[in-house]
């Protein structure tokens, strides 16, 4: 089997332990949809993070933790595409261009980290051209802690791990992308 025709990953949010979930919706997105163009960082697109909007999570959520992980990019540890740190609980949405470098639509406190790229913004999909369909799992996380005292240099993957501790719920919104 070549690395053109692998199976897709697993969902990668299948192999934590459970929890509560909560529903996430965009004004950009349709879960199971392609993605459009203007969220790609390809010739056609322009790197734009898609709208996200977050609601029924528990009340006991003291903050929010946002990403987007493709598990389908060569190679075994897929792929960060965007991380949002120390969102306060009273955000329940990101206006559609809020991963921008300059970070203008983050409340005051929550950051960007560098995702795969090394970028501290949002890079959209990028699939290689000709390989198969690419899943982008949006997951808005609902913690228990006001912050995972982290700063701008920790790495997705790590974040990740440590938001397994403290997650009372998750919602995931799932778009696919193929070039």
């Amino acid at each position: 089997m070549s690395a053109l025709d692998r199976p897709p990953a697993p969902d990668p949010y299948s192999l934590l332990p459970a929890t509560g979930s909560f529903d996430l919706r965009s004004d950009d997105l349709t879960p199971g949809a392609r993605i459009p163009d203007v969220h790609t960082n390809t010739e056609v697109g322009q790197n734009v993070s898609p709208h996200l909007a977050w609601s029924g999570f528990p009340d006991a959520t003291r903050s929010f933790l946002v990403t987007c992980f493709d598990p389908d990019a060569p190679g075994p540890a897929g792929w960060w595409h965007w991380t949002v740190v120390d969102l306060p609980a009273s955000v329940t949405e990101l206006p559609r261009g809020a991963g921008t470098p300059e970070a203008t639509d983050l409340p005051s406190g929550a950051f960007q980290l560098r995702g795969d790229d090394g970028i501290e913004a949002f890079r959209g999909s990028a699939p290689p051209p000709g390989d198969q369909v690419h899943h982008y799992y949006f997951a808005v996380h609902a913690l228990d802690v006001p912050s995972l005292g982290v700063g701008p240099d920790a790495m997705p993957g790590a974040v990740s791990t440590m938001a397994v501790f403290h997650t009372l719920a998750r919602a995931v919104l799932v778009a696919t992308y193929q070039r």
